[in-house]
Formats: structure tokens, C-alpha cells, sequence
């Protein structure tokens, strides 16, 4: 199948890279109001990865949403990592994926088998992630593109969302860094099979372990690190739970290959959008430009990014590291001083 149809070759943009900047989409949504509802217990109003309605003092559900244009030339890999990212965005809010549905946009030119393809490693991450796909929508278009709407369940009392980190917090990270690098790249043949593998497996690795060890501890927030990269997911939590925080860059697994490639200066577009954005409120000290790079590169179904009580850091760190691809502690959450929100060290 990779022989007959190039996936990457139809879309401008791979994966996450294609997302709206955030700045833009904050211009986007502002003076869109909310609906007042009691039982809204998170909205679009502080950048969350999902909006969760209560429905009973025991249950509440998680609903998103999340497709893109093809990252992978295989089908049944791209279907897959497309599921794994749209799936991410429950785990982040602490829930569980039960039913989704399906999002596809194909050519008319494109072949059946290719389309079943997509659809079959769309499904296979679905029932990993032990959620139920009973349908979904399609039209056509000249650029292929493919997705989940995710609807989870959560308790009410035990919603996680972007903007509850406390001061005093330790950070965790559960995947490394570098994948739009590395995508990018590969479209001109520059990076080797191995490397591309290895990617493939970050991204197709279901957060649920992430998911499942932190809701034993004091989580006061999370979110998934995808398009707005690191350092875009990180202000947000940082201006949406009014703190700063100071990320140790020695920490993060940043992957060798891709910053190989970030200090020749292979960049994605989203790389460039995501600093635009978040750049003002970062203080990056005497870090290593290609460094900074790779904080900003957009990740497609990236990591959780994890802000825990000091007195449980350790021990969720501990069960991390045999639960997911790679376990970082990358900082602390500290008080807001007035300056920069984020700063590099």
C-alpha cells in the first residue's frame, strides 16, 4: 500500500503541524460567549483539550475533537496516529474514551483500499483504548485528512483540566520532544527508517498509562503537548492557572536526530508559528538556540504534561517510568513574580 499511494504527497501540512496558530485562534474565538449552564464544568474559555458536561453527581462526559492531514504514507499508520492523537485529549481531562466517531475528508481518486485502511488503523486505537467507534462523517476533498470526535466519561469531582497548577508543583513529561522536526524532515529523505520507527511508536502510543497512574495522585493539572508544542501548551497552563514555571531543559528528552536536524535548521512551519506565539512570555536565558527550537516544535500525539503536589512527584515519577515512552521531570510551578511566564534553565 505504501508503494501505490504516498499519503504525505497529498497534504500540505502533516499532523498537528496544520493546526491554527494559537495566537490566531485566540483572535478567532474572542467575543464568542460561552453558554451559561451550571453543568458545564469546563468550556473553551481557558484553552482546555476538551469540554466536560456533568450529568449526574457520579458522572460527567468528556467530548472532543481532533483530525489532520496524513503524517505517515502508510494508511493504516496514519489512521492509527490520527485515533491516538484525538484519544489524548480524554486522557488529559483524566477520563476515560468510550464512543467516538469517525472524521474523513478523501480524494475522489484515492483508492478504496487505502480508505479502508485509514479506517482500519483508525479503529484498531479506538478498541486499544477500549472506546467504541459507531460511525462518523465524510466528504470530499482534494487533501486527505482523518479523525475521531471522542466522548469519554470523567467524576465530576475528579475533571482535570490546563489551568489548576499550584504553586510549588513539580512538572512530568511522558513523551520526548521532536516529532514535527523529524516529520518534517522526512519528506525530503533525511531521516533513516530506525529513527522513523521510533516516532511512529511514540505516536502511536495510547497515553492511557499516563492516564491510569496519575489519577491515583494529587493532580492539580495536565494537558497533552501536540501543535502548539511544549513551551505553546506550557504558557497556557501557566497564564490559565496564573503562575510561572521554570522548566530544567537538561531534563527533557529532546530526541538526538531531531535536534541534529534543528541546528541545520530543519524546521516545520508550525515551529515558527508556535514561537510567534509564546516567545513574549518566555524568558529563554543562555539555552542553545536549536534547543529552544525543539520546545517549540508542534507534536502530534504528543505527551501529557503533568503538574503535581511536591509530596507526590516522586512517587507518580517512579510509576511513570514503566508506564510510558519516556517519564521526564522537566520543572516546578512557582508564584507569579509579574514578569515572564515560563523560564528556561
Amino acid at each position: 500500500m505504501e508503494k501505490e499511494v504516498k499519503l504525505t504527497k497529498l497534504a500540505n501540512c502533516a499532523g498537528c503541524g496544520a493546526k491554527v496558530g494559537a495566537g490566531v485562534l485566540a483572535k478567532l474565538l474572542d467575543g464568542l460567549k460561552v453558554r451559561q449552564d451550571p453543568n458545564l464544568l469546563v468550556g473553551f474559555d481557558k484553552s482546555d483539550d476538551a469540554s466536560v458536561y456533568k450529568v449526574s453527581d457520579d458522572l460527567a462526559l468528556v467530548q472532543t475533537v481532533d483530525f489532520f492531514p496524513p503524517i505517515a504514507d502508510d494508511p493504516y499508520t496514519f489512521g492509527a496516529i490520527a485515533a491516538t492523537n484525538a484519544l489524548s485529549d480524554v486522557y488529559a481531562m483524566g477520563g476515560e474514551p468510550k464512543l467516538a466517531l469517525n472524521i474523513m475528508a478523501v480524494p475522489a481518486d484515492l483508492p478504496k483500499e487505502a480508505v479502508h485502511q485509514i479506517l482500519h488503523g483508525g479503529y484498531d486505537k479506538a478498541y486499544e483504548a477500549g472506546a467504541i467507534i459507531t460511525g462518523g462523517h465524510s466528504i470530499l476533498d482534494d487533501e486527505p485528512k482523518y479523525g475521531l470526535a471522542v466522548t469519554g466519561f470523567v467524576h465530576p469531582d475528579k475533571v482535570l483540566t490546563n489551568s489548576g497548577a499550584k504553586e510549588g508543583d513539580v512538572l512530568l513529561l511522558t513523551k520526548p520532544l521532536g516529532i514535527g522536526i523529524l516529520t518534517t524532515a522526512a519528506k525530503a529523505d533525511l531521516v533513516s527508517e530506525e529513527t522513523m520507527a521510533y516516532a511512529v511508536k511514540l505516536m502511536t502510543t495510547l497515553n492511557k498509562g499516563a492516564r491510569d497512574a496519575m489519577v491515583k495522585y494529587r493532580v492539580h493539572a495536565c494537558t497533552d503537548v501536540t501543535g502548539f508544542a511544549l513551551l505553546g501548551h506550557t504558557c497556557e497552563m501557566a497564564q490559565g492557572s496564573d503562575v510561572e514555571i521554570h522548566l530544567n531543559v537538561d531534563d527533557i528528552d529532546l530526541i538526538g536526530d531531531a535536534l541534529e536536524l534543528a541546528r541545520i535548521g530543519v524546521l516545520p512551519e508550525g515551529m515558527y508559528r508556535n514561537r510567534n506565539f509564546a516567545e513574549a512570555y518566555v524568558d529563554a536565558g543562555e539555552v542553545e538556540l536549536a534547543k529552544q527550537d525543539m520546545l517549540y516544535d508542534p507534536q502530534t500525539s504528543g505527551g501529557l504534561l503533568i503538574a503535581v503536589h511536591p509530596d507526590d512527584a516522586d512517587t507518580l515519577f517512579e510509576e511513570l517510568k514503566g508506564a510510558v515512552p519516556s517519564a521526564q521531570r522537566i520543572g516546578v510551578v512557582q508564584k507569579y513574580s509579574g514578569g515572564k511566564r515560563i523560564y528556561l534553565h
